[in-house]
């Protein structure tokens, strides 16, 4: 594992390179399979128009997101795709037994050689109940807590080099360097890279200190971005994976032909994480029920500073949004996440951007 194989290179008339996040959401009137074959047609697209990465999130218990299970996912783009990295945006550690981590991402890297990403985040990515059922315990916080220590377990188990003397010596990840140390073995010149994912000081601060690339969840902690950035960049140790820091900012955004369309899309959108803020979590609606929907005062006001964070419109004025937002936050990469009620919605975005910045159609 080498820089090379964090950064990327900037296609076209992009600033940074350009990356996607995928929700696999699901709008009203579709289902998990809609939205699974949507993102293969997505990252097929990306791999197509120069963009670098594609990440699926992991979230639990919310009907309009169907990527519980990222490594299942990503085994699955890995089959359709041929160049563009795959990774996790992120899977969320202290839902997980390190070594299965592991396992699940050795064998995603045997797929698919030197094209995997391990982005890790200590959020449950779900309620607290989903978090306690997930986690076996009443107190899903304390086992966030040991993010630290999970992490170094982690890295132990994908590196096969716990100390001597340790209980989980014996213990070996598969697929994975122990293999190589086998009779007649071969090691892999692969082993997916670790980031970490954050929304606030915490994992800024920790990928500053272990020389790990970051990612800021700028999508949803707008507010962070800039002091998160500046942690991350002020604390940064070089490491045997960097010499120097590499964050790329998760951004939402969405383009559409029609400026009034890319409205009513992030409209409804809005309304979608409203109704998962307060507890009722559903499939994401549709522009015209979002449309017909009375907003209360209160749902007005984070309707509209929620959908400030969104850059939407036109391809140009998404371009000009993202070179914007670029320019603020010095930002190494940009990671694009579409929401929309349509699959074809959100592939047409990502087209439009891509030909906004004049990347390369191979």
């Amino acid at each position: 594992m080498t820089a090379d194989d964090i950064r990327g290179t900037s296609q076209g008339t992009a600033p940074v390179p350009l990356s996607v996040l995928d929700l696999v959401t699901v709008g009203a009137g579709g289902t998990a399979t809609d939205a699974l074959r949507t993102s293969v047609a997505i990252s097929r697209l990306a791999e197509s128009r120069g963009f670098h990465r594609y990440w699926v999130a992991e979230h639990h218990s919310m009907p309009g997101v169907a990527s519980s299970s990222p490594a299942v996912i990503l085994a699955h783009l890995a089959a359709h795709t041929d160049r563009i990295r795959l990774g996790s945006g992120g899977v969320m550690l202290p839902n997980h037994a390190p070594l299965v981590i592991a396992e699940q991402f050795g064998t995603l890297e045997a797929m698919a050689p030197g094209r995997i990403d391990l982005g890790l985040g200590r959020a449950p990515g779900t309620d607290g109940a989903t978090a306690a059922a997930l986690r076996r315990t009443d107190n899903p916080h304390e086992v966030a807590d040991a993010f630290p220590e999970q992490l170094a377990e982690l890295t132990r188990f994908l590196d096969d080099d716990f100390p001597d003397g340790h209980p989980y010596r014996p213990i070996h990840a598969v697929p994975g360097p122990v293999q190589a140390t086998s009779p007649g073995g071969v090691q892999s010149p692969h082993r997916p890279p670790v980031w970490l994912l954050g929304s606030s000081g915490f994992s800024a601060r920790l990928a500053g200190l272990l020389g790990l690339p970051f990612a800021f969840a700028h999508h949803f902690s707008a507010q962070n971005t800039i002091p998160a950035l500046d942690l991350y960049r002020e604390t940064f140790k070089p490491s045997e994976v960097l010499a120097e820091p590499y964050a790329l900012i998760g951004v939402s955004a969405l383009a559409t032909e029609d400026e009034r369309e890319a409205r009513r899309q992030v409209r409804a959108a809005a309304l979608n994480m409203i109704r998962l803020r307060s507890g009722r979590p559903g499939l994401v609606p549709t522009p015209e029920e979002a449309e017909a929907y009375e907003f209360s005062p209160s749902e007005r006001e984070f309707a509209d500073s929620w959908n400030a964070n969104v850059i939407h419109g036109t391809p140009d004025e998404v371009r000009a949004g993202l070179d914007d937002l670029q320019k603020r936050t010095g930002a190494d990469e940009l990671m694009i996440t579409a929401n929309a009620h349509t699959g074809e919605v959100r592939l047409r975005s990502y087209e439009l951007i891509a030909d906004a910045y004049a990347l390369p159609t191979t």
